[in-house]
């Protein structure tokens, strides 16, 4: 789903929209299948990919206590689309009678492809190969009037979206075999409902047991993208696709990370908390979780003592990426190094970003929170409806992290170019 940029005034109808929004994406687990394949090789539906992990990261593999709706907990649950190797991609351009589409369906395709693809290249340095296929060219006209499904938000469970989803397989199916695809991306007509700003239509169905089947197979991961935001950063026409990697972020079993309150929690450093303004990569907690990252670029901090770490940029292929300090079985601290480069335009303050994971709660109820080196400074990008606060929450050399209660201290020791060096002391808490 889609919030509003955080800079600017939400609406009280919108405000409504996302809390009810962010309950209705439920991650439901209904299957398991085959995981991770390399690219070039495929087994259309697969579950999720496998983590890479060793004996030593079982203290960092934190679990949900209880039923949690896309939780953060890792391995991801079963039922989402696999996230590496060569990966298919259902898409439909679909209109309605009484929103008939402009122009080409083929220039609605364009406004998200080539860029989605290469998008999910760059952040998993190539272990996602992202195909987008169209076996239906032309806009598929919907039976009935988009008024009549009676859709007003992005809540996928609304009986209108299951009539919604039904008639796309009932007119697709002739002409698609779905057992051919590993997700499905419905391109709807922008002049069908209202401006992005105002309403969010686009959501997710991930993991859904509900959905219907075709072809033998449940729809059961499934984007839909109505008008992209255009969010007045001059940026449309660059970034505006992007509301697509981030729906497609919850096929692969991602949770949202903004709140009602818009994206205060984690800014503008993962995709799946802002979408728009400025490019932005995923965290790498989100990269290990999707498969993205070898167990040898994971440290797990778990051990009493003090310990050194380096980090290479996230944006970089090679070299270690993460370390993880677990607080109990549930959440822990994840420590990353960011820069200016691949996806990350608008990295202001290149450092060591620090947040803290908890696979307890729910999506969009803030299961990431990143932590400010810089507390009340204002930020320090200039890009136009990016969260500026959290702009300058790394940490850079000569600065530490502190969690007292949990006798927990990050320190960032050194800095160059290619690799910064941080220093982990677990000591008994307070």
């Amino acid at each position: 789903m889609q919030p509003q940029p955080s800079r600017r005034r939400i609406s009280p109808r919108r405000l409504a929209a996302l809390a009810s929004v962010t309950a209705l994406t439920l991650a439901v687990s209904t299957s398991a299948g085959n995981s991770g394949l390399s690219p070039g090789t495929s087994t259309a539906g697969a579950g999720p990919s496998t983590l890479s992990r060793t004996s030593v990261h079982g203290p960092c593999m934190i679990s949900a206590e209880g039923e949690v709706q896309m939780s953060e907990g890792i391995p991801t649950a079963p039922g989402y689309t696999r996230s590496t190797g060569t990966v298919r991609a259902l898409t439909l351009m679909i209109d309605f009678s009484d929103a008939p589409g402009e122009g080409d369906a083929l220039d609605r395709y364009r406004e998200f492809f080539p860029e989605t693809s290469e998008w999910f290249a760059t952040s998993s340095y190539g272990r996602l190969d992202y195909r987008p296929e169209l076996p239906v060219p032309d806009w598929l006209r919907m039976p009935k009037s988009f008024r009549a499904y009676g859709i007003e938000r992005g809540a996928p469970f609304d009986p209108g979206y299951r009539e919604l989803v039904r008639d796309i397989v009932a007119e697709a199916d002739p002409k698609v075999d779905f057992q051919a695809y590993d997700l499905l991306n419905v391109l709807v007509t922008p002049n069908a409902g209202p401006a992005a700003l105002d309403t969010v239509l686009s959501v997710t169905f991930a993991g859904n047991k509900e959905a219907p089947s075709a072809d033998g197979v449940p729809v059961s991961n499934a984007s839909f993208v109505y008008s992209r935001q255009d969010d007045g950063s001059g940026s449309y026409d660059r970034t505006g696709y992007r509301v697509l990697p981030h729906e497609n972020g919850h096929v692969f079993g991602l949770p949202d990370l903004y709140t009602a309150e818009g994206g205060g929690a984690v800014g503008h450093w993962d995709i799946m908390s802002e979408d728009w303004g400025a490019n932005n990569d995923l965290l790498a907690w989100h990269k290990w979780k999707l498969g993205w990252l070898d167990a040898s670029q994971v440290g797990c901090a778990a051990d009493p003592g003090t310990r050194e770490y380096a980090l290479t940029p996230l944006a970089r292929a090679g070299g270690p990426k993460l370390v993880f300090i677990p607080l109990d079985d549930h959440s822990g601290y994840a420590v990353e190094l960011r820069t200016r480069a691949g996806n990350d335009e608008a990295v202001c303050r290149p450092g060591v970003l620090i947040y803290r994971v908890d696979a307890n709660v729910d999506t969009g109820m803030g299961p990431i929170t990143v932590y400010d080196s810089r507390h009340d400074s204002g930020g320090c990008t200039r890009s136009p409806n990016v969260h500026a606060e959290l702009s300058d929450a790394t940490f850079v050399p000569g600065e530490s992290f502190v969690d007292r209660r949990a006798g927990i201290r990050v320190a960032v020791t050194a800095a160059e170019a290619e690799e910064y060096r941080v220093r982990v002391t677990r000591t008994p808490p307070d």
